[in-house]
Order: structure tokens, then C-alpha cells, then sequence
């Protein structure tokens, strides 16, 4: 078995997954711009962003690092 996380990283997995969500929520704003291109892709991102979000934060609330 591998030894546990040290707290300093699952302090930082905890802010990680706090700004993924500023970023998943800029980004559509972003996509809506009509001088910048590919919408579609930057709605993918934000999506992907949004559940890479929601993944770290179950995990760091798991391991007791957040919360």
C-alpha cells in the first residue's frame, strides 16, 4: 500500500477543484463571443471542467481534506 497523501495535497487538490468551476464558468461566456471560434469545443471544456471539478472535490472531501 502506497503511504497517505500529506495534507498539504489535499489542500491543494481542494483549491483545484474550487477554481475549475471559475474556469468551467468563463469559459461559455467565452464561446459566446462571436470573434472567437469554436463554441462547440469551448462548451466541451467547460463541461469536462465542470466534472474534473466535481470528481477532485469528492475525493478531497473523502480523504477528509475538505469540509
Amino acid at each position: 500500500m502506497s503511504p497517505a497523501p500529506a495534507h498539504h495535497t489535499g489542500l491543494i487538490l481542494a483549491q483545484v477543484a474550487g477554481l475549475l468551476p471559475v474556469f468551467g464558468g468563463i469559459w461559455p461566456v467565452a464561446a459566446q463571443v462571436p470573434r472567437l471560434r469554436h463554441s462547440t469545443a469551448r462548451m466541451v471544456v467547460a463541461g469536462v471542467a465542470f466534472a474534473a471539478a466535481g470528481v477532485l472535490l469528492i475525493i478531497a472531501v473523502h480523504r477528509g481534506y475538505a469540509g
